[in-house]
Order: structure tokens, then sequence, then C-alpha cells
């Protein structure tokens, strides 16, 4: 009988050991997260000085193009001889670039001249998280206030784009869609703002450069074209519609982030009978910005009238009897290999929450986006 009491305390022990244990590790995952990211911060805004140290030392210079190569070439080997990789000529080209195209758009502490700017100063800045402070009056009036929480690897990235709008747009969604390096690649390889862009009128483009994808009603949150090329598959073999719809099980984390914000998945081959029929939705999702079903058929052939007519019926028995009546209607999104637009005026109702949009399997040409895009401008202000 007297074992009893040493076993519970012995219980006891232990589950306040696995409670202090999961204290302590939640504790270091944190320290290391904020330690992270103050060395991110520390990086880029260290490089951002060392950008603004070369290009004032270029206007103190010789007014020559060989001027500034060689101060680089320079620069790279005394920097890499005493300190190792990571200052390159071409990683230095970088750096000034990077000041040139950032320096209406940093925290405060990099508004005072460099003279004045020490290494103790950046710091002790980004260990107070200045860094995240809101930027000039003057910038402010023309850009977002962007917080610097991207890798040096993304900036570098970034300065490939040479558009400001375009970029400012990746730099937002990287941001707060947490992108990683090669997600940002390839949403940039996708042309992502160009296909945004052609969907929207000129207020809405601004808005892209200056606060990135808003979406507050269903056309907000789609694109055209879809690109699945992550999917593998041939343009030129044969595949059925299983294979597809396969492929985007299979790439399921890939199909979500083509699809873009608050996209939920569901549901694969969705049954549903009345009158003692079966039919089967291809693909349900659920989009938490939008507070709504999406439901998704695939078609590998031309969009036909039938199908329209097919998804009005799927879209029309989830309203019915999936829904809450706290959530908004269902939005039925047809993904097929080509379509007629007059076709699809003519088919469906003026409020109909239906929409067909193309998808293809391999990268888009950026130029032929842009030239679309152009065009479609001119049409505009016409």
């Amino acid at each position: 009988m007297k074992k009893k009491p040493k076993a519970v305390a012995k219980k006891s022990k232990g589950s306040d050991l696995t409670a202090l244990v999961t204290e302590v590790r939640s504790l270091i995952a944190s320290a290391r997260n904020a330690a992270a990211s103050t060395v991110n911060t520390l990086q880029v805004l260290t490089n951002f000085e060392i950008g603004r140290r070369i290009v004032e030392h270029e206007q103190k210079g010789e007014k020559r193009a060989e001027y500034g190569a060689e101060l680089l070439k320079a620069l790279s080997e005394r920097l890499t001889e005493e300190f190792g990789r990571g200052f390159s000529k071409a990683n230095l080209e970088y750096m000034r670039r990077f000041f040139l195209e950032w320096r209406h758009r940093v925290p405060p502490i990099a508004q005072k001249p460099s003279g004045q700017l020490a290494a103790g100063d950046i710091l002790q800045a980004s260990a107070e998280k200045l860094a995240c402070s809101q930027i000039t009056e003057t910038a402010s009036r023309q850009f977002a206030a962007i917080p610097i929480t991207l890798s040096w690897s993304h900036y570098v990235l970034l300065l490939t784009i040479k558009d400001p709008d375009e970029r400012s747009f990746y730099e937002i969604e990287a941001t707060n869609q947490g992108w990683s390096v090669p997600e940002l690649k390839r949403q940039k390889a996708s042309a992502l703002y160009e296909r945004l862009a052609l969907s929207r009128d000129k207020q809405g483009i601004r808005d892209l450069a200056a606060k990135g994808q808003i979406i507050t009603k269903p056309e907000d949150a789609l694109r055209e074209p879809y690109v699945l090329e992550f999917l593998g598959l041939d343009e030129k073999a044969e595949y059925s519609e299983t294979d597809l719809e396969t492929a985007i099980i299979d790439h399921l984390e890939h199909f979500l982030l083509e699809l873009g914000k608050g996209f939920l998945f569901e549901a694969r081959q969705k049954r549903f009978t009345f009158d003692e029929d079966h039919f089967y939705v291809d693909l349900v999702f659920y989009n938490r910005l939008l507070r709504c079903y999406v439901i998704i058929d695939l078609k590998l052939d031309k969009l036909a009238h039938q199908d329209l007519g097919q998804m009005q019926m799927y879209v029309n028995y989830f309203d019915r009897h999936v829904k809450l009546p706290d959530e908004n209607p269902t939005i039925g999104l047809l993904l097929c290999k080509s379509k007629k637009d007059a076709i699809v005026e003519l088919t469906l109702p003026k409020d109909a929450n239906i929409h067909a949009r193309e998808y293809q399997l391999y990268l888009p040409s950026k130029a032929l986006l842009k030239k679309k895009l152009l065009e479609w401008s001119k049409e505009v202000e016409e």
C-alpha cells in the first residue's frame, strides 16, 4: 500500500517534466527564429550600406563607366581576400543596384549619411527591429510601407525585374505569402503579375504594384491562363482527365500555390446524388478569404456549352445542399484547354458565379503577355 504514493509521485514528476520540455522547446525555437530574422535583416541592411558607400565613392571618382567596373573588381579582390566568399564583383554590383533601387523605401536609419552610420548602428537597429519602422513621408507617397522581411537571395532575384511596379508586386507577395526563393522564382517565371494585370483595369494594375493581390470578390482570385508546368505532363502526349486530376493531387502543394490566396483542399471526385443519379465534381476547394466553396471541373478539349450547363447544376447543388447560410455563393471554375468567350457569355446568365479559364502545361512567354497587356492598355485608353 505504501508503493502507490511513490508511483503517483513519479508519474507526477514525469508529467511536470513533459510540460517543462514543451515550454523550453518553444522558447528555444522562438529564440532561434528571432535570431535568424535579426541576422537576415542585418545582412540586408549591411549590403544596402555597402551599396551606398560604393555609389558615394563612384560619385567622387572619375565620370566614366570603366571606373565603376575597375572599382568593383578591386574592391571584390580586397574583401574576398579578407572575408572570403560573398563579395564577388557580381554580388557587389547587386549591392550597388540594391541601394539605387531601394534607397527611397528603406527604414529611417538608412537615411543617415554613411559617414555617420557605423556597423554598431546597424546591429542595434536590427536588434530593436528598426528595420520594420515606417518609411519616410516622401517615399510613402510613392511606395507601400514594406518592412525588410525577405532574405538577400530574394532581393537579388527581385533585382532581375526591370519594371518597378512588377518588382514591387512580387516583393509584397513574397513577403505576405512567405514565398521561398524557389517559389518566388517560379511565380516570376510563370508571369503571375502579367496574368493578374490582364484581368484588371488601370487602377487595378496600380493597386497590384502598391498593395499586391487583394481578394474581395471571386474575380480577384482568378487568373488566366493557369500554368501547370509542375505537373510534368507533356503537352503533345495523350493523357486523360483522370491523368490530369491525379497529377494535380500528386502535386497539390504546387497547385495550391498556383490557385493563389486562401485556398484549402477538401475533396476529389466529390459525389452527390439526386433522382438516383450519381454526379462527381472533379475537385472541391474552399477559399477562406471569400468564405465560399470553389468547385473545379477539368476539361481536356475545347469548352462546350454542355460543360457550362453541367457546372451550373453543380453550383446549384452546393448552394442549396452544402454551403452554410452565412457562407457566400459557390464559385464554379472550369479549367479547359481552350474556350470561346462568346459561347461562355451566351450560355451563362450575366450574374452566374461560374468562370471558364484556360490552362497550359508550359511556362508562358512573358514577352507575349506583356504585349497583350500593352495592347489591352491602349484599347482601354481609346
